[in-house]
């Protein structure tokens, strides 16, 4: 079964940055859709970004374009999510999760397989 594990959270000052990783074992990321989703408290999770199988495209919710920006490195198998101009209304839990079904990347909670336990990011000074 494909885990994924998150890391790179925090607290960090507004305008600060932070780069979130997921990684896997036992299968090879690129071979999925993966997306990066946030909750915070008392609303539903969101997602923030996603990429396509083999880097064929990527989304951005509007709050964070320009701001972040999500890549793949294949030798280690790992997606990360880089963060920039943190702002407060970042502050959630982070998730990333993995799409089997798709070749490309989606916004749609339901559409996603396997999650990671969430790494916490809070913005704040």
């Amino acid at each position: 079964q494909l885990q994924l594990v998150e890391s790179g959270g925090g607290l960090v000052q507004p305008g600060g940055s932070l780069r979130l990783s997921c990684a896997a074992s036992g299968y090879t990321l690129d071979d999925y859709a993966i997306g990066w989703f946030r909750q915070a408290p008392g609303k539903e999770r969101e997602a923030v970004s996603c990429i396509s199988v083999g880097d064929g495209g990527s989304y951005y919710v509007p709050s964070v374009k320009g701001r972040f920006a999500i890549t793949r490195d294949n030798v280690k198998n790992t997606v990360y999510l880089e963060m920039n101009s943190l702002k407060p209304e970042d502050s959630a839990v982070y998730y990333c999760a993995a799409a089997t079904r798709l070749l490309y990347c989606s916004a749609s909670v339901s559409e996603y397989d396997y999650w990671g336990q969430g790494t916490q990011v809070t913005v704040s000074s």
